[in-house]
């Protein structure tokens, strides 16, 4: 499937929030590849996360030896139920705590709750998983990545109950406008990905106008939800002006400006790539 053409840079530097670079989307086009495109497109670093023990291991090694990623590490709530059926889900979550320590490891994530493809009998699992991240990023005072999938309650009242990290950031936010003033009663970063670009989005336009920009982030999720209008083709690092020139015409602003309120934003939640 043919990629998208590289859009045109914005006038200030961007950075993509999320990104799986270890999922390899094509056969000539690696990870190096992609890194190459994002510099092309205005992109100056991305956040590389880890799902399980193997891709956060990765994905740190990479932050450590590449100036223009940082890393997130964690066990992706849908591979939680796995580790814990085979009894080795405190080990793994042993290992993150290890990674976590690294100095260009800047989020614990992708981690939290997600209904959809995981059934009642793995929400144990994913609840000790999501409470055990919770307490590594708040130990190492880093940033805590969600993945929220079809439980926005439970998730927010897990956050409440055991204290939620100081910058807590909801990746490719999928609420609505009434979790958007949930987050941003509490401080809390939300991300938002191609999937607000879609026309049938609309409860991700409607957060879009309550959130608070102070706490809006862009990312890719690449290689996944590509935006509009390359829906359905392969996603990359390079896209992030996509969505950052969809949100400022829906917010009524300069793509410039976003971009700058979102770079600031990053920088806040994560620290200096430098």
């Amino acid at each position: 499937m043919t990629r998208p053409p590289i859009p045109e840079p914005l006038g200030v530097p961007i950075y993509d929030n999320h990104t799986h670079l270890e999922i390899k989307d094509g056969e000539h086009f690696t990870y190096a590849d992609a890194l190459r495109a994002a510099e092309q497109a205005g992109v100056a670093g991305v956040i590389q996360v880890g799902g399980d023990v193997e891709s956060s291991q990765w994905s740190a090694a990479l932050a450590a030896q590449d100036a223009r990623v940082l890393a997130a590490v964690a066990i992706h709530p849908n591979e939680a139920p796995g580790y814990a059926s085979a009894d080795t889900l405190f080990d793994a979550l042993a290992t993150i705590d290890e990674l976590a320590a690294q100095p260009r490891v800047r989020a614990v994530g992708e981690t939290g709750l997600d209904f959809f493809r995981t059934g009642d009998d793995g929400r144990r699992a994913q609840f000790e998983s999501f409470e055990g991240h919770i307490d590594i990023a708040k130990r190492h005072g880093i940033a805590l990545q969600i993945h929220d999938r079809d439980a926005h309650d439970e998730v927010v009242e897990t956050l409440l109950r055991v204290g939620a990290p100081e910058t807590t950031v909801f990746h490719c936010f999928s609420g609505d406008e009434h979790l958007a003033r949930v987050a941003a009663e509490h401080g809390w970063y939300l991300s938002f990905a191609g999937t607000v670009t879609f026309s049938n989005a609309k409860n991700l336009h409607a957060a879009l106008q309550v959130a608070d920009r102070s706490r809006i982030l862009v990312e890719t999720d690449a290689p996944f939800l590509t935006p509009a209008p390359f829906r359905g083709r392969p996603n990359s690092p390079y896209l992030t002006p996509l969505t950052v020139r969809f949100m400022a015409e829906r917010l009524g602003v300069d793509a410039d400006q976003l971009a700058a309120e979102t770079a600031e934003n990053t920088l806040r939640a994560y620290g200096s790539w430098d």
